[in-house]
């Protein structure tokens, strides 16, 4: 992803609330299917890590990237932006 793609994603991101919220039952499989089903139908998402999460927010970005193969554009406070291209029909694609 160039740094112009990632102005882009972290403008359009400034617009939407966190559609996920994680705290101290961290990082499972079903979250990580909830995050993959919200990348495919969005292909940007906001997740907002709690205070009681065990955690930081920079560590659950990374393992939420790998796990549903998708990009980090931004992590700012407790706030973390995901993008992934989706492959469903119909979706305006962001970039």
């Amino acid at each position: 992803m160039t740094s112009a793609e990632r102005a882009k994603l972290r403008s359009l991101a400034m617009t939407i609330e966190p559609t996920t919220h994680i705290g101290k039952n961290g990082v499972g499989d079903t979250l990580i299917k909830q995050i993959d089903e919200q990348l495919e139908s969005r292909e940007l998402i906001k997740i907002s890590v709690l205070k009681n999460a065990d955690l930081s927010a920079k560590e659950i970005a990374e393992e939420l990237a790998v796990s549903s193969k998708s990009q980090v554009v931004q992590v700012l406070g407790s706030k973390i932006t995901l993008y992934r291209v989706s492959k469903k029909d119909g979706i305006k694609h962001l970039l």
